[in-house]
Parts: structure tokens; sequence; C-alpha cells
């Protein structure tokens, strides 16, 4: 990434860049994240032997939004934009669960007496 970023700043014309040059490093730099969360979801299964929910979907959502901020929006239909906000919504929705924020309790429902 460090390459990219020298490479882009000395060539012509010098200390400017351009749109795509800036989403090029910035989809590289949302890559090395992802790769890092990688590195971290197998060093907690290593260390705990359990697959931990909320890093992997930490990483959908880290690699989703770098989806969406490399995004041609003339290339693709408006469906599948629609499909990549539905994506967007459940896993957020998926990671409020899975951190407890949103409790659930469905033991003790209305038909039941305690």
């Amino acid at each position: 990434m460090g390459y990219l970023l020298v490479k882009d700043i000395v060539s012509p014309p010098a200390f400017f860049l351009e749109i795509e040059q800036l989403l090029e490093l910035f989809g590289f730099f949302l890559l090395i994240i992802i790769g890092i969360e990688l590195l971290e979801t197998i060093k907690a299964y290593l260390k705990d032997k359990v697959v931990h929910s909320e890093i992997v979907l930490e990483v959908a959502l880290i690699a989703i939004a770098r989806k969406v901020i490399i995004l041609d929006l003339k290339e693709y239909d408006s469906i599948v934009i629609l499909g990549i906000a539905a994506l967007i919504i459940t896993i957020s929705l998926s990671y409020y669960i899975v951190r407890g924020k949103l409790r659930i309790d469905l033991s003790n429902t209305p038909d039941q007496k305690p």
C-alpha cells in the first residue's frame, strides 16, 4: 500500500490524487484491515477452539463496506444495489443481536403461563 501511495503521489501531476486513485488506495487499506481481522479470527479460534461469530460478522461488515466504497453505480442494476443494502442491514442486525444489545426472550411467550 505504501508503494502505491508513493507511486500515485510522485506521478504527474505530482501531489495530486484523482478520485480513482483515492478509491484504489482506500480499497487496499480496507483489504489490509480485512486481512488483519481474519488473522484475529484465526487467533481467537486457536485460543478458545470456538468460532467467535461477532468477529466473523465484523469481517463481513468491513468487506461489504469495502465493496460499497469502490462500487461503480453505473455498472450495476438497481436490484443488485438493493441486494447489497439488504445484506448490510441483515449483517448489521445480526451483529447487534450477537453483541447482546438486543435480547429476545422466547421462553416466556404470551400463550404460556409463568
